[in-house]
């Protein structure tokens, strides 16, 4: 446990400029506090205790703001940003080094038995607010952009934004996803078809003025 816990706040110090000390961290952070909890609640989830993982579970939903499931699988140096609006389903199995962002949402798409929530791979990161649903897998050192919302595998390496996500690189940046600059590819289309436009019509001008 002192093992995990130490593990978990050097990841803090890691991802997050505005830790300042164990403290702090201890204090302050939710995602700490939540993924603690459910380390615990897991544990008494595989020995198969009835109703008590679920109760805590909803004491650190009550706590934290966040709502992970007992039986979701976790790695290590797992890290909830913020973390206020986090869902994380029953069948969600999380590689490691996995970072996410507030009012994610790992989840399902319908009332499905069996294995029902995604599958993240090693160095994940999952953008404020995006969307990730149904039993389907997000590959290793995946960037999934702020707002997207993701129903589709992912291959590794891959950069996925937009509404349905789609994959906007094969080959995803290093290091912390950077909102700001991903790729627009809606915009880009409309770009696109207004230059379209823009040049049928001047084919059409150009037909106008052809003498008879």
């Amino acid at each position: 446990m002192f093992k995990t816990i130490r593990e978990q706040l050097d990841t803090i110090f890691r991802e997050d400029p505005a830790a300042r000390s164990a403290l702090e961290i201890f204090l302050c952070y939710p995602g700490f506090h939540a993924i603690l909890i459910h380390r615990f609640s897991h544990l008494l989830y595989k020995a198969g205790i009835p109703i008590l993982p679920r109760f805590i579970s909803q004491i650190a939903r009550f706590l934290t703001g966040i709502e992970i499931h007992p039986g979701a699988t976790i790695g290590r140096r797992f890290f909830i940003d913020h973390g206020m609006g986090v869902v994380i389903g029953e069948t969600t199995e999380i590689g490691d080094d996995v970072l996410v962002y507030q009012n994610v949402t790992l989840g399902g798409t319908g009332n499905e038995q069996g294995k029902r929530h995604p599958t993240l791979g090693n160095n994940v990161v999952v953008g404020t607010g995006a969307k990730v649903l149904g039993s389907i897998r997000i590959g290793n050192n995946v960037k999934i952009g702020a707002g997207s919302v993701v129903v589709h595998p992912v291959p590794d390496n891959s950069t996925v934004v937009g509404i349905p996500g789609r994959v906007v690189r094969f080959r995803a940046p290093e290091g912390v996803l950077d909102h700001g600059m991903l790729p627009d590819p809606e915009g880009q289309e409309i770009e696109d078809l207004k230059q379209r436009v823009h040049q049928l019509e001047e084919q059409v001008k150009a037909f106008l003025q052809v003498p008879k």
